[in-house]
């Protein structure tokens, strides 16, 4: 275990930057977004930007490692993430801003893509448990570091992006000055999204409702803390909750999915879900306990649930399937990305901040019924001897698998026995 964390200490002290710059531009861009006076769905339409570049970075940057390794393509999407911050400063347009957010997308998705496979090289199947929940704690402290950097500077002035930038920049030295040996090429993605629907229709619906809710949160949760009369502070916090709850709440969700069918378990999720964002609704910052432990709830349902599908669809797969239905789970992830900050800011446009809880109460509920439906139908469900393991996925997840990020090609004939809800 030691041997294995001192082989990535750059690698977690780079991540550590990077998400300290992703925390801060996360909340930083909606808060400017909102002082300009942009409507919610205007700045709905900029945050698609970021989830476009991010879903077509899940296609692109494996290509891009194959050419030059990792430290180059890591170094590279750095530099594009510095100079997306900078630019964002110089020029306050909400059409160019659509530009700047797709390319930190794209760059932010690259550089987990490259942190993830590089972990995986350096981890044994006995410590890689320990080593992702060490990496999940490193992007969660550091994206919640990154949010309350905004209360300490003025969101209007171009110091908060500098900062943003030069924290950008910084993240690079560890792993360009590091010893430490460069991990093998990476495998050339591909998809089976047939495949996966067929080993798991729930996983796949379920893919696509995870990425709605959290890439609405992600992508909208600043303009409904800004929106509401928080504070930059208050804000922040709500935020931390979130993130804090997605990244407590994945591991006792994991082992009772490890132990039940997983179904039910994302029955649950959705219930509470809509239950707690329910909460949220009628909540205000006059609140701020009670808005804070519903948000705690939320976060712990929101995020977890694509790892639900993760887990849930290997149950049904051969172990030489594993990364091309993570990888196809990550597609249809992407896609949901994409469409549910455009729905949830046409929400927030029509019902005011408040509408965002309301979207991510239905959100929940259709999740919560698309499972209970599939459980109706009376599909065999698997032993849990016979289950892959649950893997909790770092937060901000936005689309990727530390299980099997990158996935290579299989000719594994479908076996209609194994077909499953």
């Amino acid at each position: 275990m030691f041997a294995s964390l001192v082989s990535i200490t750059s690698l977690m002290l780079s991540t550590m930057l990077m998400m300290v710059g992703y925390g801060l531009m996360n909340y930083l861009i909606p808060v400017r977004s909102v002082a300009e006076g942009w409507s919610s769905f205007l700045i709905s339409v900029i945050a698609t930007g970021y989830t476009v570049g991010f879903t077509v970075s899940c296609i692109v940057t494996p290509k891009l490692v194959l050419r030059v390794g990792h430290v180059r393509v890591f170094g590279a999407l750095i530099t594009l993430l510095t100079a997306s911050i900078l630019v964002s400063a110089l020029l306050v347009d909400w059409r160019a801003w659509i530009a700047f957010r797709a390319i930190s997308g794209f760059a932010v998705a690259g550089c987990y893509l490259v942190i993830e496979s590089w972990l995986n090289e350096r981890v044994t199947n006995e410590t890689r448990g320990s080593v992702f929940s060490i990496y999940m704690m490193v992007t969660l402290a550091g994206s919640i570091g990154g949010q309350y950097l905004v209360p300490l500077g003025d969101p209007l002035s171009t110091t908060l992006f500098i900062v943003c930038g030069i924290v950008f920049a910084v993240a690079i030295l560890p792993t360009a000055l590091s010893t430490a040996q460069s991990p093998a090429p990476i495998a050339q993605v591909q998809f089976g999204l047939k495949k996966l629907y067929l080993r798991s229709p729930v996983a796949a619906v379920g893919a696509i409702l995870a990425g709605i809710l959290s890439g609405t949160w992600a992508s909208l949760g600043g303009v409904y803390t800004t929106q509401s009369g928080f504070t930059t502070g208050q804000g922040a916090t709500l935020l931390a909750f979130v993130l804090a709850g997605g990244a407590l709440g994945q591991i006792p969700i994991g082992r009772i999915s490890d132990r039940t069918d997983r179904r039910y378990v994302m029955i649950a999720c959705g219930v509470i879900g809509v239950v707690a964002a329910t909460a949220m609704f009628f909540m205000s910052p006059e609140t701020p306990r009670l808005l804070y432990g519903s948000a705690f709830i939320v976060g712990s349902m929101l995020y977890p649930i694509y790892a639900l599908n993760v887990a849930h669809a290997n149950d049904r797969a051969d172990p030489s399937e594993y990364v091309t239905i993570s990888s196809s789970l990550m597609v249809l992830y992407g896609l949901g990305t994409v469409a549910g900050p455009l729905i949830g800011g046409g929400a927030m446009e029509l019902a005011g901040p408040r509408g965002l809880m309301l979207y991510l109460s239905i959100g929940f509920a259709i999740y919560a019924a698309y499972a209970a439906w599939r459980v109706m139908k009376g599909n065999p469900t698997v032993a849990p001897d016979e289950r892959a393991d649950f893997h909790a996925i770092a937060v901000p997840m936005r689309g990727t698998d530390p299980a099997g990020s990158i996935a290579v090609d299989y000719e594994t004939e479908y076996d209609p026995a194994q077909s499953e809800q």
